[in-house]
């Protein structure tokens, strides 16, 4: 993994568990940064809340949660109500870095992990949230081909180690209980990746590419 070196990072996320799932191999690597963890929905979920700040202290993490609209039938929410709510939970400060969902998800599909992207890179663009660089989740499932995995030719892939996945894992059966035959566990990745940037005008040209193609 990276060389270990102090950093205030902060995890956006849409939902409990996509910290962990795409990015809690990174976090378990790096336990002197300095983690804060935004998830956008659930705190009104009593046991997904539970979990969530149960992970959040195998994580040696802080974190808030949240309360967007989080429906079976996916409705899309506006895009100032979802940026709203980052600016509500995010401390306002300046990160060394900030991680979050790819515009397009990590599987095929959910409104929600696209929405929370968006949002976050048009957030930095409009220096309304200030950050070093910003990494997007970079996993696909190939249009439903297979479970999610790491974008092997993305800015930033690395393999877990066996023990770290492992924790990863632990997490999401043990800690959030998800079966091991579901579609959690089944996808927990081996591998984390993440689209790297350093400027919010690059970050803001890629995601209009994407959008567009």
């Amino acid at each position: 993994m990276m060389l270990l070196s102090t950093k205030t990072v902060a995890v956006i996320v849409a939902h409990p568990d996509d910290e962990t799932l795409w990015s809690g191999g990174t976090i378990l690597s790096h336990p002197a940064w300095q983690w804060f963890i935004v998830c956008l929905s659930r705190k009104n979920d009593e046991d997904r809340a539970f979990r969530f700040y149960n992970a959040l202290r195998i994580l040696k993490s802080e974190g808030i949660m949240g309360s967007l609209d989080d429906g079976p039938e996916q409705k899309p929410i506006l895009e100032n109500e979802v940026e709203q709510a980052i600016l509500n939970l995010l401390p306002a400060k300046h990160f060394d870095l900030i991680i979050s969902h790819n515009p397009t998800g990590e599987y095929t599909r959910h409104l929600r992990h696209e929405e929370t992207g968006k949002a976050v890179i048009k957030l930095w663009s409009a220096g309304k949230i200030s950050t070093n660089e910003l990494w997007t989740f970079a996993y696909t499932d190939d249009n439903k081909k297979h479970y999610p995995v790491a974008v092997e030719n993305a800015s930033i892939y690395r393999i877990l180690t066996k023990r770290i996945w492992l924790r990863k894992y632990s997490i999401i059966t043990e800690t959030y209980g998800f079966e091991k035959s579901g579609f959690e566990a089944e996808t927990t990745p081996r591998a984390e990746s993440f689209w790297q940037f350093t400027d919010p005008r690059d970050a803001k040209k890629w995601f209009n590419k994407i959008v567009s193609s």
